[in-house]
């Protein structure tokens, strides 16, 4: 079992903190459209530092558990890649300006850290005391698979959605984004703007995407701490990365479909590890090496295969995958 001192777990929350102060004082500070070179930079330096702080953790802890952090961050950005398909949705949807997606980024990411954190304490708790939550977590992950793969080819319906709807319904929003603030006066009634039901938006969209990427990421280690830091790493980047490739996602058409054999091999490893602990000691179990090698060589396959699609067939879209179908949401 990995154990992480109190001090430890302080100061890696305090650095992750203060890497998110820095995007929201950037974000009020400075709001302007992100370039690519600026975001390029900025996603080598997240890369830079999840990387670094892997090669620390490994020469700390050991390969084992260093082998564990890097698959984890390697499934939770490939997770958050097609959550950036989202991100673009939202952003076209609301027809957010420019210099204020850099801000509702930041926000977004904030949310995603608070609910995978809750999601992060009650699922080591839930695999502590009962090892059928293994089994529980890879059928969700199965079931995921499927329903991404069965829709793959679709975009979730953001205007539809229950959260945004409800937003929408209980307060008065005004017709612009009023200089990018979330509250507003008109005479002297408080109005909230389009960038709130955007945050609302993505909030929503941050929690199923938390109801996926928790499991799958315990599929690859037990370790809370290692959990916690994949997401964080892949999270603090997910913002340059949004600006740095939105017009290069449309070119992915395969990867809905990757991601799902993904949470389909990641499931069968979870339950592969139940049946080992609870049925059979001889039931085979994946080694997190081979986890690592496959989640690797589906993405190569992917995007080539993606890239070579899009060549030939220059009209190929791709698109975010939805977990229900547009005919059953309007049932």
């Amino acid at each position: 079992m990995l154990e992480i001192s109190g001090l430890t777990w302080a100061l890696t929350i305090g650095v992750i903190v203060a890497l998110l102060a820095v995007d929201l004082v950037l974000a009020a500070w400075r709001p302007h459209r992100i370039g690519f070179r600026e975001a390029g930079l900025w996603s080598v330096f997240y890369i830079a530092v999840a990387i670094g702080f892997g090669v620390w953790f490994t020469s700390v802890h050991g390969g084992t558990f260093g082998a564990e952090y890097f698959a984890g961050y390697i499934v939770e950005k490939s997770l958050s890649v097609d959550n950036l398909f989202v991100f673009v949705i939202i952003m076209t949807t609301f027809l957010v300006p420019e210099e204020h997606q850099h801000k509702v980024l930041t926000f977004g990411i904030v949310l995603a850290l608070i609910m995978r954190a809750i999601f992060i304490a009650v699922g080591a708790t839930l695999l502590s005391l009962f090892s059928f939550m293994f089994l529980l977590f890879g059928l969700l992950l199965i079931f995921t698979a499927v329903q991404l793969f069965r829709h793959r080819n679709e975009d979730p319906d953001v205007e539809n959605n229950v959260v945004v709807k409800t937003a929408r319904k209980l307060l008065p929003v005004t017709d612009d984004y009023v200089g990018g603030k979330i509250f507003t006066r008109v005479d002297g009634k408080r109005l909230a703007t389009p960038l709130f039901v955007v945050l609302v938006a993505i909030g929503g969209v941050d929690l199923l995407f938390a109801l996926d990427s928790i499991p799958a990421v315990f599929g690859v280690t037990e370790q809370p701490y290692i959990v916690f830091t994949a997401n964080a790493f892949a999270l603090l980047g997910l913002r340059a990365l949004f600006f740095l490739v939105k017009g290069l996602l449309d070119r992915l058409v395969y990867l809905s479909a990757g991601l799902a054999v993904i949470l389909a091999f990641i499931g069968v490893k979870l339950i592969l590890h139940w049946a080992h602990v609870d049925i059979s000691a001889s039931v085979p179990e994946i080694p997190t090496p081979l986890s690592l090698g496959v989640i690797l060589g589906i993405l190569v396959i992917v995007t080539v295969a993606s890239l070579v699609k899009t060549r030939n067939d220059p009209s190929a879209k791709a698109h975010a995958g939805s977990l229900r179908g547009h005919r059953e949401e309007e049932r």
